[in-house]
């Protein structure tokens, strides 16, 4: 159902997007974020602006692929295969489509504003917001099936949640995305995330990938 609902919820939002009836939200969202005096300027100090610079690599590319390997190996290591495949199909399947959704909707970036850091892609969805939903929901989920107490599933959940916000967070703050992008790359991401975690469920009931090994 959770699942169903990302996906509805990013139909309609990009059904609203370009008939554009968000752009008054996105506007005002994403001025928001910067100085009323000068909008090249995003709001608090030079350190917080690196700071956001910081905190949006945790969504790009090569930081996601470098962090799905590690897992990939972690779980190849630990005799978990199945697990360590589904967390590469998931990844790399969200790679795939976030590419075919910005080559289909071809939404330009914010003009509203300077941009604090370069872009070469199409605006919607946020590639960042959906690919740290996908890879980072997804190793939380898998991570969380080998533990026994609801508080560290909860914890790992938690700070995956946490991890993803924020990436899509940054985007907006240093005015590279408009703020319906951020929003429709969660929203996909999380969906996506939510299948492949269905889709795990689904082979473990008929023994074809590793049940969790609590306490692992």
């Amino acid at each position: 159902m959770l699942a169903a609902g990302g996906l509805l919820a990013f139909v309609s939002l990009a059904e609203e997007v370009f008939e554009g009836d968000t752009e008054a939200f996105d506007r005002a969202v994403l001025l928001a974020f910067r100085n009323p005096a000068n909008s090249a300027d995003p709001i608090g100090p030079a350190w917080v602006e690196e700071m956001m610079r910081d905190i949006t690599s945790l969504g790009s590319q090569p930081i996601l692929i470098l962090v799905s390997l590690a897992a990939f190996g972690f779980l190849m290591m630990t005799r978990r295969p199945a697990s360590a495949w589904l967390l590469l199909v998931s990844v790399s399947g969200g790679l795939i489509l976030s590419t075919v959704l910005k080559l289909g909707f071809e939404r330009a970036r914010p003009d509203l504003v300077a941009h604090a850091t370069q872009v070469f892609t199409a605006s919607f969805p946020s590639g960042h917001a959906m690919l740290s939903a996908v890879t980072y929901l997804t190793l939380g989920a898998l991570l969380a099936r080998a533990q026994e107490s609801h508080r560290v599933k909860a914890y790992l959940l938690g700070m995956v949640v946490i991890l993803t916000v924020i990436t899509g967070l940054s985007r907006v703050y240093l005015g590279v995305h408009w703020p319906t992008d951020v929003i429709a790359g969660w929203c996909i991401g999380a969906a996506w995330a939510l299948l492949c975690c269905l889709v795990a469920l689904w082979l473990e009931q008929r023994g074809r990938i590793e049940k969790p090994t609590p306490g692992a």
